[in-house]
């Protein structure tokens, strides 16, 4: 069975930095695409970033292209979403998580899987 685990989260000011990373364990890591969704407090789950099983295929949202980078290390089993320049909106939990469609790098959160438990990201002004 897949896991998943996200870390990285904390409380930082707009402008900071954070580093998210997400632990796959259980199956071949490189055997899945993956994403990072988020969703702050009343709002539905959004799609942040995404990435093919190589790396080499990525897609952003609109809200965070330039700002943010997903990348992956396929020896760690680990995805990481570089954060830069972050805005209080950018504040909610965020998830990590494994499609098992390699090749695709959606942003559609129906074709993962499996999903971590999230980690809090606040950001204030």
């Amino acid at each position: 069975q897949v896991q998943l685990v996200e870390s990285g989260g904390g409380m930082v000011q707009a402008g900071d930095s954070l580093r998210l990373s997400c632990a796959l364990s259980g199956r071949t890591f490189s055997n899945y695409a993956m994403g990072w969704f988020r969703q702050a407090p009343g709002n539905e789950r959004e799609f942040v970033a995404s990435t093919d099983w190589s790396g080499s295929g990525t897609r952003y949202a609109d809200s965070v292209k330039d700002r943010f980078t997903i990348s992956r290390d396929n020896a760690r089993n680990t995805v990481y979403l570089q954060m830069n320049t972050l805005k209080p909106e950018d504040t909610g939990v965020y998830y990590c998580a494994a499609s098992g469609h390699p090749d695709t790098y959606s942003s559609r959160p129906g074709l993962y899987a499996y999903w971590g438990q999230g980690t809090q990201v606040t950001v204030s002004s």
